[in-house]
């Protein structure tokens, strides 16, 4: 019908306008960029409505460069133009840019609306913003917007990505009505954040509140599971899956494979692996790394080969895990082969990740010499983990020489991590140097590094258990002492 208006001297600026409103992909802003010069031709600019679907034209076809010059080029902007403005920068994680608009809209003297703040809120979660995630905090309450499920919902995830972890809680405790939505913002905030235990604790509770979860909330909670090593929940959340047929989503498939594979269940990780419809790259990735951490190194490889077979294009992190599995499954000419083919046959370059496996693997083989000439080889500037690598594996064979080198360059690195003073001090004990680890522990007191203490889980008919060094808040902490003292007297008997 568009069409053939021209020829009938139809166009106006209603049927113009209502013609951009319907171009949103990139294959139809051919057709907009069309509605534009007839816009031009017919002289109907300035017209606020107009240049305001021009916007979100080129908005919704990607074309920010069209967006931002015809946003620039308006004598008059409305509100509607300067959210559309701000949501396409912030839609494509131009965090700082979008606040930037947004400080120039403040001028304007218009309020921000309910479409505003959710978009300016995403930017700073971005950008870590927390001053001005703050302000617009204010502006929800001063505004009234306490009630809006997306906009209070933003401003969980705003505080969970900043690491206020209290202010989030405080601010989902305080929405009047919360959907699955506001659950599964906070619940991915906090397992993105690495808290894998207090996104488990708001999935429990929205569970007994009885709202029903989706495709986007079984990936996070898997992946809290593994984080926290609740296998009990893993399972009843694998359980839900199957239940509401979610079993064929991709992501809740790899977000399975990758929660057994953690909690130690090769198997289990297998079995849904060999169920799963459809694979990508991360489901065989998943399972290569899965192999790998459980030494079984070959079985890691012959998968690595049936991936390949299959067409799946191995990536970068596929790459990691298979050489990760060379050094958990002590395969040195294989794992020398697989760095060797990254470049040669898929034309990648090798990462820190890499180098850093190449050199565990050599160190496990005790070639340590090698593993320093290595080092110096990489033509990227070592880091910690390559480093780390080679100190770790110095202390498994007491090499003192190439294990003060390694710390050396720890120290530089990172000056206040204390478990690399503490693997090199292990290094001279196991060697009789008493004068070098003496020396070394005056140097931690006197620069203020004190060791991290340790911190593990155990669960215990469905309940998980924390244990901190230094700590003995468990009600039962003392008879477990005990009984921990008895097995080591046992082991120690002949």
């Amino acid at each position: 019908m568009f069409e053939e208006m021209p020829r009938l001297n139809l166009l106006s600026p209603a049927a113009l306008s209502s013609t951009l409103r319907n171009c949103g992909s990139l294959e139809s802003m051919v057709r907009g960029k069309i509605v534009h010069g007839q816009i031009l031709v017919g002289g109907l600019l300035p017209n606020v409505v107009l240049s305001t679907d021009l916007l979100l034209m080129y908005s919704r076809c990607g074309n920010l460069e069209s967006a931002r010059k015809m946003f620039e080029e308006m004598p008059q902007r409305n509100m509607h133009s300067w959210n559309i403005i701000i949501a396409s920068y912030a839609q494509i994680s131009l965090w700082r840019e979008a606040l930037d608009i947004y400080n120039g809209f403040q001028k304007t003297g218009f309020r921000p609306d309910h479409y505003t703040i959710p978009c300016v809120l995403k930017a700073c979660s971005g950008a870590m913003d927390l001053l001005m995630g703050r302000k617009l905090h204010g502006c929800v309450v001063v505004s009234g917007y306490q009630d809006n499920v997306i906009v209070c919902s933003g401003l969980v995830d705003m505080y969970v990505k900043c690491g206020r972890l209290c202010d989030a809680r405080q601010a989902f405790d305080e929405m009047s009505q919360r959907d699955v939505v506001s659950w599964n913002v906070v619940i991915s905030g906090l397992v993105r954040a690495g808290y894998g235990i207090e996104a488990l604790r708001f999935f429990c509770e929205m569970h007994r509140g009885g709202v029903r979860v989706d495709r986007m909330t079984v990936p996070s909670v898997l992946t809290s599971c593994g984080q926290a090593g609740d296998l009990a929940v893993g399972k009843g959340v694998h359980g839900i899956a199957l239940k509401l047929v979610l079993f064929s989503d991709i992501a809740v498939g790899n977000a399975l494979i990758d929660m057994y594979a953690k909690s130690g269940c090769l198997h289990e990780a297998h079995q849904v692996f060999v169920e799963m419809p459809q694979r990508d790259v991360i489901t065989w990735t998943s399972l290569i790394w899965c192999y790998g951490i459980h030494g079984r190194g070959k079985d890691a490889l012959v998968l690595f080969d049936e991936m390949v077979a299959c067409g799946v294009m191995p990536n970068s992190a596929t790459f990691t895990a298979a050489l990760t599995s060379c050094s958990h499954g002590g395969l040195l000419d294989e794992g020398r082969g697989i760095f060797s083919m990254m470049r040669q046959h898929y034309g990648l370059d090798p990462s820190v990740e890499h180098y850093a496996c190449m050199v565990d693997l050599l160190g496990r083989h005790e070639l340590l010499d090698e593993a320093l000439a290595f080092i110096k080889g990489v033509p990227l500037a070592p880091t910690a983990s390559i480093w780390g690598a080679l100190l770790s594996s110095c202390r498994t064979y007491n090499n003192v020489e190439i294990g003060e080198i390694a710390a050396a360059a720890l120290f530089e690195l990172e000056a206040s991590n204390s478990s690399n003073y503490i693997v090199l001090a292990s290094i001279y004990e196991a060697v009789g140097q008493w004068e070098c680890v003496s020396e070394l522990r005056s140097r931690m007191r006197k620069l203020g590094i004190v060791k991290t203490p340790g911190c593990s889980w155990l669960t215990v008919k469905n309940r998980v258990y924390c244990f901190a060094q230094g700590k003995s808040s468990h009600p039962k902490a003392k008879v477990i002492h005990e009984v921990l003292d008895g097995l080591s007297q046992l082991m120690m008997m002949p």
